[in-house]
Parts: structure tokens; sequence; C-alpha cells
């Protein structure tokens, strides 16, 4: 389903540079881990960097001028950075599996005639075999009008002026729309269909306790919308697919909720399926109607790890919201748990919670913060001075950054 191996991010509110892991023609950066977690004080951008993850999103889904005022973004000028001369900018490095060859996409959004636009939309890929060199672009739109070419392999090599394989003229009748969106429905473009497909899988979670206790419409559903307001929907889907690893999963969850002793499924008479919740000390059990803000969100986070057919990519605002401290450092060893040996599936974090930080490697974590400019800079723990080393003896990351040896 792919893995994001690295991204840059130009132009976006107060990120006007940054970047997380390795592009393109980075030689000596790592790429990104499986686990990412963001931090940094309050108003260096970790929310911004959640929204520019929804902002492509959305712009799939929606188009991007749409995309430019969902979520209170307030339109394309409260967007861009101030002051800024050039469009917003994307680029994501991407492999779809270990095997294959790494796809750069790039887009560029900009006004024209008053209205958010796609200046930019390109795809580019290396030979294959080729580690090193140029790589050939094999989708190019400016303004909605460009070329494609079919097929797993081939494109336009413009070092050399070459191009290999089929090729076909694209002119998409609305440039505010991404060039991905309608060849990424066509059959003779499997390199596009997968990445569509991959940001399209994109999770992004604003879980919203009050939403999870509406009563929802019969009905199972794959995946947790981005409030969490399916959660029963979700049990359903989870239950009739595979009944007994549904079970083990309630079970182990179960074990991880802060006074639960037992999680059973109840199938009503219209089929639908609701959860049953027994708290210790009492007899008759509890619906989710009546649960905590804090057991809600633990259990909609330990679901959504579990869950069949994982999502490619989640991004997660600070979880501990609502939780007690002690459960941080188990809910961030659950989440590396859910992630521990497979390829393409990656969660991205932000959070404020030393507990949760403690959990992580140098690796895992990046800091933003803000320059003497006012915009927002980012980088790997691992790159401060001496945090690798206290690591290794010991000293929790979560420790050290509460004690200000950096960030």
């Amino acid at each position: 389903m792919g893995k994001i191996l690295g991204i840059q991010i130009k132009n976006y509110g107060s990120l006007k540079d940054v970047k997380m892991g390795k592009l393109l023609f980075d030689k000596r950066e790592k790429e990104l881990s499986n686990m990412n977690a963001v931090i940094g004080q309050s108003g260096t951008g970790k929310s911004t960097l959640a929204d520019a993850f929804g902002f492509l999103a959305d712009c799939l889904d929606k188009g991007v001028e749409v995309a430019c005022d969902l979520n209170g973004r307030g339109g394309f000028e409260k967007i861009i950075s101030q002051n800024a001369e050039d469009p917003i900018y994307f680029e994501i490095y991407y492999r779809e599996t270990s095997n294959e060859s790494p796809i750069t996409y790039e887009l560029s959004i900009g006004m024209k005639e008053g209205r958010p636009i796609v200046e930019k939309e390109r795809l580019r890929q290396r030979r294959k075999g080729q580690p090193y060199g140029g790589p050939m672009s094999f989708l190019y739109l400016e303004y909605g009008k460009g070329f494609a070419f079919k097929g797993v392999s081939g494109g336009y090599d413009e070092e050399n002026n070459e191009e290999v394989g089929e090729k076909i003229e694209v002119q998409l009748v609305d440039a505010r729309q991404l060039g991905i969106v309608t060849l990424g429905e066509l059959r003779e473009h499997p390199r596009i269909v997968k990445f569509k497909n991959f940001l399209k899988n994109w999770y992004l979670c604003y879980f919203s306790p009050s939403a999870a206790r509406e009563i929802p419409n019969a009905g199972p559903q794959k995946y947790l919308n981005r409030l969490g307001n399916n959660v029963n929907n979700v049990a359903q889907y989870f239950y009739r697919e595979d009944p007994k690893t549904f079970l083990k999963v309630l079970q182990s969850i179960q074990t991880k909720l802060p006074g639960i002793e037992e999680i059973k499924p109840v199938k009503l008479v219209n089929g639908q399926l609701v959860l049953e919740f027994l708290e210790k000390g009492f007899k008759e059990p509890f619906y989710s109607q009546k649960m905590s803000d804090g057991t809600l969100k633990l259990f909609a986070y330990y679901l959504l790890l579990h869950a069949r057919d994982a999502r490619p990519l989640i991004f997660i605002e600070e979880p501990e919201n609502g939780l007690y401290h002690k459960y941080l450092a188990d809910l961030a060893v659950q989440m590396k748990e859910s992630i521990k040996g497979t390829y393409s599936k990656q969660l991205f974090i932000t959070t404020h919670s030393p507990f949760f930080v403690n959990a992580l490697s140098p690796d895992e974590v990046w800091v933003l913060e803000k320059d003497e400019t006012g915009f927002s800079s980012l980088k790997r723990a691992s790159e401060y001075d001496f945090v690798q080393d206290l690591c290794e003896s010991e000293i929790g990351l979560g420790d050290l950054w509460y004690s200000d040896y950096f960030g």
C-alpha cells in the first residue's frame, strides 16, 4: 500500500520550508521510520503540520479550491505563508513496496484569476535498477495540461531529452482537480493508480468522544471515520469478517482499559452490533454512551491499531488529551507494536507528553521550533548534541525533553 520515505512542505502557514526524512536528491538523509512523533512548544506549528497532511487528503477528495476552505482553513490567502511569493508546494518521496523503486510526487498550488489552482503536478521515478541519476517523469501537468506515460515503467528523461514508453497527451477539464484523481482511475496507469489509492487511504484522526457516543445507523463499515462516531459500525464489520480474531482483539483491549473487566459484542434485532463494557464494581454493563471520554478514546485508538487491512498512514494529534498520564507510555508501546514487522503502515503523532515520548527512540521523534523569522524549523531529536548517547545510557527521551536538554 505504500510508505512515505520523506516529505517537504513549503509556504503552508508557518511551514515556510520544512522537511522530514529523505527526498529524491538527498544522499545522506535517513528515510522516515514507521513511527514519527512530532513535539515542540505550543505555537511552533504541530497543528499546522497535521493540517498540511489533511489538506493534501482533502485536495485529493474535494479539489484544491474546496480544500482551502475546509476545516476552518479560511481560503487560500489564509493558509499560504505570509509574504510568500511562490506557491504552496508539497513533495512526497514514497515507495509502494520495499522491492520497488521510489516515486516522487510534486504538487504546486497557486492562484489564478483570484481562485486556487494546481499550477504543477508531477510524478517521477528512476529507471528500474538505477539507484542514482535523473528520474523520468511519468506524469507532468501544468495548469491541467501535459502528459502521462502508460504502464509500470518508462517516462520522459529530462536530462537526456529521451522518451521511454507510450506517452499520451492530457488536458484536464478543471485544473482545480488533481490529475492523479482522473488518471488514477485508469487501468493503463498502474503507478498513478497505486499512488492515488495510497493517498486516498490516509487517516487523519479528529476523534471526538461526544461524537463517538452518538447512536449510529446500522451497517458494518471497514474504517473509523475522522470523528470516530462509527466505532460500533467498525466493530460490526470486524466481527462479521473474522469473529474469532475480533474477540481476541476485544480481550486484548480490555486488559489495557482502566477498570474494564470485559467487553462483549451484542447483536441487536436490527442486525446492528453494539459493545457492552463491564466495569469493576458494577453488575450491569455500560454502553459507549455512558463511558468516560478517556476510555472511549483509548478504545478507539486500540481498535484503530488492530484494524484489518490497516491504513498505510495514520495521523493522530495529541492523543494524551483527556487521558491519565500513566496510560500514555503503554499507548506508545502498543502503537510501536502495531507497526512492528510491517512495511506499509506508518504512524504520525503530535504530542506534548514526555511520558509518551519516553517510549520512543531519538530517530522516531521530530522537534518543531520557531526560528528568528517566525517560521517553523524541524529536525530529528537524534540530531541534537548528546541526545543519542544519553538515551543509550537508559535516560528516557521524554525526560531529557522535559529537562530542556533539547527542543
